[in-house]
């Protein structure tokens, strides 16, 4: 797999385990390609400074080939964050679900699943490349609102999906301190895009990982048993 298509940190992952079944097809494989460049390039410098020339260049196709795929830029956009919000969930549906499987506690299995999580991260073979919604949300002003629409319903997805948890938590487990849920599942994404943050800009992948298990922790004390 070219370099430019390996995407971001969890979805390397998802790419090990699923390119085979992505290039059954000539044009399925075509699209991924673009779109992995896509998103690296979007990742290193913005959408607006990647151009559709430079992503033909490094898949060796035409501008027809591309707008085969792709009605237009923002057709991209949209497609590229499409993918990358089904794939970050797939993962995360995958990783949690196997957490579960191994503990029938909603505390001790969401444990294991941040443990997994942090793993997880901690075996990416650099820092963390960056987050494509976040990427998007600094560049608000070159989307549409079908863009900004999906990017809004990714961040509160991850909401919902930790507050869910959450809840089952504290149905067994009552807090020991008065604390927002909503609040204490937006600090993962809090905590994870500033991870990469930290991590790239003094150049420690052992950072990302780190704040995860610091949020494992304090978990632990928000919902100690007593």
């Amino acid at each position: 797999m070219p370099q430019g298509a390996v995407g971001t940190g969890l979805l390397y992952l998802w790419y090990s385990k699923n390119m085979a079944t992505v290039q059954k097809r000539k044009g399925s494989e075509t699209r991924e390609l673009i779109l992995g460049f896509a998103e690296s390039a979007v990742l290193e410098k913005g959408f607006a400074a990647t151009s559709i020339d430079e992503l033909i260049a490094a898949v060796g196709i035409t501008k027809s080939g591309f707008f085969y795929h792709f009605k237009d830029k923002s057709d991209l956009a949209k497609a590229l964050l499409r993918r990358y919000l089904d794939a970050e969930d797939a993962i995360l549906d995958d990783l949690f679900g196997r957490a579960d499987e191994l503990n029938e506690d909603p505390l001790h299995g969401f444990l294991v699943g941040l443990k997994m999580l942090a793993e997880l991260l901690a075996d990416l073979p650099a820092t963390h490349p960056g987050c494509l919604v976040a990427a998007y949300c600094y560049q608000d002003r070159l989307f549409d609102q079908s863009v900004r629409d999906m990017n809004r319903e990714g961040v509160l997805s991850w909401r919902a999906r930790f507050r869910k948890r959450l809840d089952d938590i504290a149905e067994r487990y009552p807090p020991t301190v008065d604390i927002n849920l909503d609040d204490m599942a937006d600090m993962v994404s809090s905590l994870v895009d500033g991870g990469i943050i930290l991590s790239k800009a003094v150049r420690d992948k052992g950072i990302l990982p780190g704040q995860v298990m610091l949020y494992r922790e304090f978990v632990k004390m928000v919902f100690a048993t007593r």
